[in-house]
Order: C-alpha cells, then sequence, then structure tokens
C-alpha cells in the first residue's frame, strides 16, 4: 500500500518545502509507479534525491524519530513487496 499522501514533483520548490523533521517518503516516476522507499531527514534527503535524479515525484510522512521513520520505512517497504 503507497503512502496515502499526494505526489508532488520532486523539484527545488517541493524540496525547500519539505519538513526538516524525521519522516519516510516515496520517489516516484512520472506516471505514479514507485521507485523506492526510504527515510531519513526529509530536507536532507530529498535534495540528495534531486541532484541525483532519483525519482520524478515524491511524497512523505513525517515521524516524530527517525527511530519510528526506519520503523515505519521497513514495514511499509515489506507490504509493496
Amino acid at each position: 500500500m503507497a503512502l496515502q499522501k499526494p505526489w508532488r514533483d520532486l523539484d527545488r520548490s517541493t524540496v525547500s518545502s519539505a519538513p526538516d523533521r524525521p519522516g519516510v517518503y516515496e520517489l516516484g516516476d512520472s506516471s505514479g509507479a514507485i521507485l523506492a522507499v526510504d527515510h531519513g531527514v526529509l530536507r536532507d534527503e530529498l535534495k540528495t534525491a534531486l541532484a541525483y535524479g532519483d525519482g520524478d515525484r515524491v511524497r512523505w510522512t513525517e515521524t516524530h524519530t527517525l527511530e519510528r521513520a526506519r520503523e515505519v520505512a521497513t514495514d511499509h517497504r515489506d507490504r509493496l513487496e
């Protein structure tokens, strides 16, 4: 099951609007297919994804801690398989 958030274009304005907090994010292609699920400090992670061209779109959900983000990302990956 995908994150229940709308896709956003992975561009500079989206990265700058991302929270500087831990969370889980999905990277997708232009058609909305999920390419990757990961976790970390969202703004930092999305800066890296944008710089490396890892996807066209992104959506995320915040968590309170990096540990919780890691748990949610692992569960989320397991559901996608």
